[in-house]
């Protein structure tokens, strides 16, 4: 197989944009202590864009790639299943959002390795701002609606 400069240019830029939307979503959930942080959904988003490279580059079609991005969701899906936490006596699950994080990342990594950067700058913004801002918005939701959930009358 020859080696293009123009193609390993190209190569360099998806992977490591796959590396830093990785990184950015990482680093969220670093600063919030979560078992998966910036190292791992770095490694998840870029060597999904690595896969999606790789059967982009032997010439694989759109079936190919199908079966190359099930595979990526598969083997996410079970690092995810390794951070979340059930608790029995509290009747909670911890580790739901990392989990999805990290599901989010392998998308992103996939779309950098397509060559889809703009979808995948505009969904790590979006995921930014979910991260950054939900929990925010979901405690204030919770205590706004909290009188309502208890049987009380609603404020008006």
């Amino acid at each position: 197989m020859d080696f293009d400069l123009s193609q390993a240019g190209t190569t360099a830029i998806r992977l490591a944009l796959a590396l830093l939307v990785g990184a950015l979503l990482g680093v969220n959930r670093d600063l919030h202590r979560k078992p998966a942080g910036m190292r791992t959904l770095a490694l998840v988003s870029m060597g999904s864009a690595a896969l999606v490279l790789v059967e982009l580059d032997i010439g694989g079609g759109a079936e190919a790639v199908s079966r190359v991005l099930q595979g990526i969701v598969v083997g996410v899906g079970f690092l995810g299943a390794g951070v979340i936490i059930h608790h029995e006596p509290e009747r909670r699950v911890e580790g739901l959002t990392t989990a999805a994080s990290t599901w989010v990342a392998a998308t992103l990594g996939a779309a950098c390795g397509a060559g889809e950067g703009a979808v995948a700058l505009l969904a790590t913004a979006f995921t930014m701002s979910i991260l950054v801002f939900g929990g925010h918005a979901e405690r204030a939701l919770e205590k706004r609606f909290a009188n309502r959930s208890e049987g009380s009358p609603p404020r008006q």
